[in-house]
């Protein structure tokens, strides 16, 4: 059994090697990035079913992302089993955020299997009554951030000075909500040296390239490699972010995170205390990034990392169980293959 990938084409210059999967054969459906993102998911689903007409055994997708979307609607259109990795997760509103929070209830409607990150994630999926198996397992994303850490230089998480690390590209944000954002930033720029790192959304880019122009004391970076952002998550002081998967990756980092949205679908690092809600209004933000950088106690409790969200073994969890479905499957037709005929199948044959 052979994994073959699938790469949407949605970001041109990424290919297996970038991802450490060069050793499995790989397909670019060399689809663009459209501007809705419910289109996007319909334009990968046509492309993707000529790609399945070999029947695979499963198609395995992950996320939230119109990729994930069209990756589950290809598979249950041509009644190939889909496993969601990453599957539970809910705001339980459908505009925050969005479209994501559409997306990941279609996708496990039409999942086989089901692989939630969290207990919490799982009874999400109970109370909708899904079709599919569900299993607690982890995040495998946390696999992968462990994995990265461990490989850092020892003393990277000692900051020189105050440092506050800031990603933002949630589309329920775009106008308003990024404007407010970058006020909020331009009036701590005298607290704390500031990195921002734009988003690839080119979009996203120039609208805070243009917010930030006027402040020197923001050094905005370009789209990073992973690496470098664990790195510069480990020596910040504090992180503001939207992302989704930052969240879970600065808990099991033990870094302090204030969440830049009104509502998130992974509430168990508000619990761990590991992150705080303060939406985008840029009063508060402003005061809850003061208050924590001046409060050393505060922001001590926030920096013990916690893993709510995986225990760095959810990848072969997740891998195992995906093997012993499918060898039930095999051995339930083998034996539909070679069951008994009925007198009255023998009847007719004769």
């Amino acid at each position: 059994m052979t994994p073959r990938l699938i790469l949407t084409g949605q970001h041109p210059g990424l290919d297996p090697p970038t991802f450490a999967l060069g050793d499995y054969p790989c397909t670019d459906l060399r689809c663009r990035g459209r501007e809705n993102p419910r289109d996007y998911s319909v334009a990968v689903a046509i492309r993707l079913a000529d790609h399945l007409a070999e029947r695979p055994a499963l198609v395995i997708v992950q996320g939230d992302t119109s990729s994930a979307l069209g990756g589950a609607l290809a598979g249950s259109a041509m009644h190939i089993p889909v496993a969601h990795v990453e599957a539970g997760l809910r705001t339980h509103d459908p505009t925050s955020p969005w479209p994501e929070e559409e997306f990941r209830v279609a996708i496990d409607s039409r999942a086989d299997l089901l692989f939630a990150p969290t207990e919490l994630s799982a009874a999400n999926l109970r109370r909708e009554s899904v079709r599919g198996a569900i299993h607690v397992t982890g995040n495998s994303g946390i696999d992968a951030v462990l994995a990265a850490a461990a490989e850092l230089v020892p003393g990277e998480r000692q900051a020189s000075r105050r440092r506050l690390l800031v990603t933002c590209h949630r589309r329920e944000s775009w106008g308003e909500g990024l404007r407010s954002i970058a006020a909020a930033l331009v009036a701590l720029a005298g607290d704390a040296q500031i990195d921002f790192v734009l988003h690839p959304n080119p979009a996203v880019a120039a609208a805070m390239r243009r917010a930030l122009a006027d402040c020197p004391a923001i050094q905005v970076h370009p789209p990073c490699a992973h690496a470098d952002l664990l790195r510069m998550m480990l020596s910040a002081t504090l992180t503001l972010s939207d992302s989704g998967g930052m969240q879970e990756e600065a808990a099991a980092l033990g870094a302090p995170l204030l969440v830049l949205r009104d509502k998130t679908e992974r509430p168990e690092a508000i619990a761990t205390g590991n992150m705080i809600l303060v939406g985008t209004d840029s009063f508060r933000i402003v005061a809850e990034a003061r208050r924590l950088l001046r409060d050393q106690v505060a922001l001590a409790a926030m920096a013990r990392p916690a893993f709510p969200y995986g225990d760095g073994r959810s990848a072969p969890r997740i891998a195992r169980i995906i093997t012993d479905w499918l060898d039930q499957r095999k051995r339930g037709a083998s034996r539909l293959r070679n069951a008994p005929q009925s007198d009255a199948e023998v009847s007719d044959q004769n």
